[in-house]
């Protein structure tokens, strides 16, 4: 009987290798038929012979079919000896061909502003919109592909929405939004059947919070054990705005000022320059203004031009008054009348 099982499982084995075998075969042969597309190298192309004879020659063909041809045969979810993903270099790339969109933070807010480029002069410019509200308090914008920034979007407001405040009775602070947006983008880097999104975003958004507690104020009067900290975070996290920028790699970063798509090096030149720490809200309206300005090939105005703004709660949105505890949201867009302004004083 041992010996029964042994000779199935070694037909078992055999077959298995012999399906690797033709896995393998199969593939050189599209290598090869691959390789026959590929154009000649130069030197082939104009009849000289490079140094060393047909051995270099050979040589430096397989080179550059290594070269040309490696990248497409890894799959984006393995890594290289060279220790980048191939599929997250496109994606990087494809960022990097969008429309400039910066952020700044401010003492009381943060702008968000970009240029909304039409591709056509028959598209209606209303429609055109790359800022988009997550929260009340949150507001996102991107630079690169438009419908993988729609799905984050989408995302982000499912978990904001249905997902965190249906648990905590409350909009998710802004780093934990960052983080289940990022966790997103980065399994995308390491699932098969699926590539990187090709978006990079800016996430503003404000957090109440509670103030660190100190010491003294955790004690009770005349108490020896300490007060319990108030407040649902236990006294650790402090409220304001918050600037966070997520790339198609999955990671995030916090900012005080920065610029992505395709000038985003010398808007981050002139934000280095423009920069202060205690900046206000309409300052940095400014300095955004005048750095999309450096960037835009041709006129600035309420079409071309989308801001965002976090800044203090806009209670007239409400529609009533004089509920105790509630408040207009912070995020919000700017009319095209309000960008023109802000142009004007420019």
């Amino acid at each position: 009987m041992r010996e029964d099982e042994e000779k199935k499982e070694g037909k078992v084995g055999e077959g298995k290798r012999g399906q690797l075998k033709k896995a393998m075969w199969r593939r050189s042969r599209a290598v090869t038929a691959l390789a026959a597309r590929l154009p000649s190298p130069p030197e082939a192309r104009l009849g000289a012979e490079p140094a060393g004879g047909a051995a270099a020659a050979a040589s430096t063909s397989c080179r550059l079919l290594s070269l040309r041809v490696a990248p497409f045969l890894i799959p984006h979810d393995l890594i290289p000896s060279l220790g980048k993903l191939v599929q997250i270099e496109y994606a990087l790339n494809a960022v990097n061909q969008g429309v400039t969109a910066l952020g700044i933070k401010a003492t009381n807010g943060i702008v968000l502003a970009t240029e909304k480029k039409a591709n056509s002069p028959l598209i209606d410019p209303p429609s055109l919109s790359k800022i988009s509200l997550i929260t009340p308090d949150i507001g996102m914008v991107y630079a690169g592909m438009g419908p993988d920034y729609r799905v984050l979007v989408d995302r982000a407001r499912k978990v904001s929405h249905t997902g965190y405040k249906r648990i905590y009775n409350e909009y998710p602070p802004t780093r934990i939004l960052v983080q289940d947006v990022a966790r997103v983008v980065q399994e995308a880097t390491q699932s098969g059947g699926v590539r990187p999104y090709g978006v990079s975003l800016l996430i503003a958004g404000w957090d109440e919070g509670v103030e660190p507690e100190s010491g003294e104020a955790q004690r009770g009067d005349g108490e020896d054990e300490p007060k319990k900290a108030t407040g649902k975070t236990g006294g650790i996290l402090k409220g304001g705005p918050s600037l966070y920028q997520v790339d198609p790699s999955g990671s995030y970063y916090p900012w005080k000022a920065t610029a992505i798509g395709r000038h985003a090096t010398s808007a981050k030149t002139f934000l280095e320059k423009r920069y202060t720490e205690g900046l206000e809200l309409e300052d940095a309206i400014h300095i955004a203004l005048l750095t999309l300005k450096e960037t835009i090939e041709g006129e600035m105005n309420g079409d071309t031009i989308e801001i965002g703004i976090v800044g203090p709660p806009a209670d007239h949105l409400l529609g009533y008054e004089g509920v105790e505890g509630s408040r207009g949201p912070r995020f919000r867009k700017l009319s095209k009348e309000e960008i023109e302004d802000y142009l004007t004083n420019l």
